[in-house]
C-alpha cells in the first residue's frame, strides 16, 4: 500500500498510520476504546487488555429489484447487497484489528445510515474496540477462531465478562439478511375482510417465511465457526427505502465455544455497609 492507495482489504493508508501509532508495548503509544468505564473495567477484568479503536466502512450501492405484485418472495439481488456490504465493513474492521496484532474485538456495532448521496447509497460501518489475550488460549489453542481471524462479538463489556466467568469464548458475530416482497391483497379479499376480526395469512406467511430465512443463514455462519451456540441473538427489521411491501430481516448474535466442560457463574460477594 503506497501514496495514500488502500491496501487489499480496503483500509486506507491514513488508518494504518493510526494504527502504527497504537502499537501495543511501543514507547508513549496509547490506546483508544468506545468502551464505557464500566466496560472498559470488566473487558480488563476478564483477561483482556484493549489496545485501539478498530472501525470498517463501505459506501455501497444499492441496486433496484422490483417484486411480482401478488406473489411473496425474496428479493435475492437486493439480500446479497445488504450481506455483502455489510461483510465489507466487518473484513475491513477485521483487518485493523490484525494489523494491531489482537486477539479480538468487543463491543462490536454495526450500522447502516442512509447517505445524500444518492437514493439508493446507505454508508454500512463496524466499530469496536481490538482486545489482546493476558493468558494463552486454555489447553494451548489460541483466541482466534478457525478462520484465524480475530474473533468479533457485539456483546457488551458485562455479557462479554458474565460469558468468559462463566467459561466460554466468542468466535464470531454471525448474521443472516434477506430481503422480502410481501405480495398485495387482491381488492376482492380486502373488501370481504372488511370489518372483520380475520388472519391476513400471505401476510403472515410471507414474514415467517423472511424471518426464517435470515435465522438460518445466521445459524450456517456459526456452524462454519464450528460455534457451539449463538448468544445475544438480535432479529431486526429494516424498510429502507423499498417502501411499505418490501422489507429486510436482518439477524445477529455472537458464535460461541466452551472453554471448559462447566459453564457455572461464580457466586457474587455479600458486601455489608458499615456506613449508618
Amino acid at each position: 500500500m503506497t501514496n495514500g492507495q488502500p491496501n487489499a482489504e480496503g483500509v486506507p493508508a491514513d488508518a494504518m498510520r493510526r494504527l502504527a501509532e497504537l502499537t501495543p508495548g511501543r514507547p508513549g503509544s496509547i490506546f483508544t476504546s468506545d468502551l464505557s468505564v464500566n466496560e472498559f473495567l470488566l473487558v480488563r477484568e476478564a483477561g483482556f487488555t484493549p489496545i485501539g479503536l478498530v472501525l470498517g466502512s463501505s459506501i455501497y450501492h444499492v441496486g433496484i429489484q422490483i417484486g411480482r405484485w401478488g406473489k411473496n418472495q425474496e428479493l435475492e439481488t437486493l439480500s446479497q447487497a445488504m450481506y455483502h456490504a455489510r461483510e465489507l465493513a466487518m473484513t475491513r474492521m477485521e483487518a485493523e484489528a490484525a494489523q494491531l496484532g489482537a486477539d479480538g474485538i468487543v463491543g462490536v456495532r454495526l450500522t447502516v445510515e442512509a447517505r445524500e448521496f444518492g437514493k439508493d447509497i446507505a454508508e454500512f460501518i463496524a466499530i469496536g474496540t481490538a482486545v489482546k489475550a493476558d493468558h494463552p488460549f486454555p489447553g494451548g489453542g489460541s483466541w482466534r477462531n478457525n478462520k484465524d481471524q480475530p474473533f468479533t462479538s457485539d456483546l457488551s463489556g458485562q455479557d462479554f465478562w458474565t460469558l468468559i466467568r462463566a467459561g466460554y469464548a466468542p468466535l464470531g458475530m454471525v448474521m443472516g439478511t434477506c430481503v422480502y416482497h410481501i405480495a398485495h391483497q387482491k381488492m376482492g379479499t380486502v373488501l370481504s375482510n372488511l370489518g372483520k376480526n380475520v388472519e391476513v395469512e400471505q401476510f403472515t406467511q410471507a414474514l415467517y417465511d423472511a424471518r426464517e430465512l435470515a435465522m438460518a443463514r445466521m445459524q450456517a455462519e456459526a456452524e462454519s465457526l464450528h460455534a457451539e451456540g449463538v448468544v445475544g441473538v438480535q432479529l431486526n427489521a429494516h424498510n429502507h427505502r423499498w417502501g411499505g411491501h418490501t422489507t429486510e430481516f436482518f439477524s445477529i448474535g455472537t458464535a460461541v465455544r466452551p472453554l471448559r466442560p462447566d459453564h457455572e457463574i461464580e457466586r457474587p460477594t455479600m458486601v455489608l455497609s458499615l456506613d449508618g
